[in-house]
């Protein structure tokens, strides 16, 4: 499982969890169906969400990989903790008065396969509706390979970028 697991102390006596961020995909409208959904729940543990990758995230938490931010759900504790993820999405759903007991069971290890196998088929069904993802046209892979539906792969090494001139990866 991504970000943290649960082990027996991870701190919680010394360092509760009192509020969450959650980092979404704004272009993702799932990722925002799912931060709408959230914030009409009746929470135990006050939840604010913040774009991933936008100025705000960058300026509240400065060390954090941003770039990953917007590949997979990140929930930030007010003490610091760091949750990716299925661990992300269990935190988040411990917060929700309905769903506590739902999380508890999800920390299970029987649990945490069933919350990365959901958080594996959010993420395969967002990257087939992400803009920015391969649309069915050309596609210029950027080391000299294109990839044309009515051609195939072809190699252009006038197109490489790779300094070298040699072919990078093949297809």
């Amino acid at each position: 499982m991504a970000g943290l697991s649960a082990v027996r102390d991870r701190g919680a006596a010394r360092v509760p969890v009192l509020g969450l961020t959650v980092l979404y995909d704004a272009r993702c409208s799932l990722c925002s169906f799912l931060r709408d959904w959230l914030g009409k729940q009746a929470r135990l543990v006050p939840l604010r969400f913040v774009p991933a990758g936008s100025e705000e995230a960058r300026r509240r938490f400065p060390g954090l990989d941003h770039r990953a931010t917007l590949d997979e759900i990140t929930v930030v504790g007010d003490g610091g903790q760091l949750y990716q993820g299925a661990a992300a999405w269990v935190v988040t759903l411990w917060a929700l008065r309905e769903y506590r007991s739902l999380a508890h069971r999800l920390s299970t290890p029987a649990g945490a396969r069933l919350a990365r196998g959901a958080t594996l088929a959010a993420a395969k069904w967002r990257e087939a509706r992400t803009p920015d993802r391969w649309d069915g046209g050309v596609y210029h892979w950027g080391d000299g390979w294109t990839y044309d539906p009515s051609a195939g792969w072809t190699y252009d090494p006038a197109a490489c970028d790779c300094g070298g001139g040699a072919p990078g990866s093949t297809r």
